[in-house]
């Protein structure tokens, strides 16, 4: 794309949740001074032979994500369901996930994740607090839009 434009305000963030409901839910009113991030990815294991020789290899690592909602967002329902299933069937939950760029014309897809943590109910100050939940995805795939 060749606009300098890099906002994350065009965002679209869906989750879906098969075993919950039918249709992917568009996240929304997000955390306002992180709304989500990444965790950098370790993906290779090196060593150092006794005669000077880099040796290397690939390992697999799962991908940590953070999402963070207003203590208002039409989002919080859906995080408190997936938190309440997993408590009640003791198991949990695979999801997917897809984040649109459009600022940037990139679209990253999350596949077979699950909810790690959840905010149980906001923190009060002077107004209700963000709520954080923490996702670990398998894999995340890049793309153009």
């Amino acid at each position: 794309m060749a606009s300098n434009i890099i906002t994350s305000a065009d965002a679209i963030f869906t989750l879906t949740i098969s075993d919950l409901f039918n249709a992917p839910i568009t996240l929304e009113n997000w955390g306002s001074d992180r709304a989500w991030e990444q965790e950098a990815v370790e993906m290779a294991e090196a060593q150092m032979s006794i005669d000077g020789k880099l040796n290397r290899g690939w390992i697999p690592r799962a991908v940590n994500q953070t999402m963070n909602f207003s203590a208002a967002s039409g989002s919080i329902p859906y995080m408190e369901a997936i938190i309440t299933e997993q408590q009640l069937t003791r198991t949990i939950l695979t999801l997917g996930g897809e984040l649109t760029l459009k600022s940037t014309g990139r679209k990253y897809t999350f596949t077979n994740g699950c909810m790690m943590t959840g905010s149980v109910a906001p923190n009060g100050g002077t107004v209700l607090e963000a709520r954080t939940f923490t996702f670990q995805w398998e894999k995340v795939f890049p793309a153009g839009i």
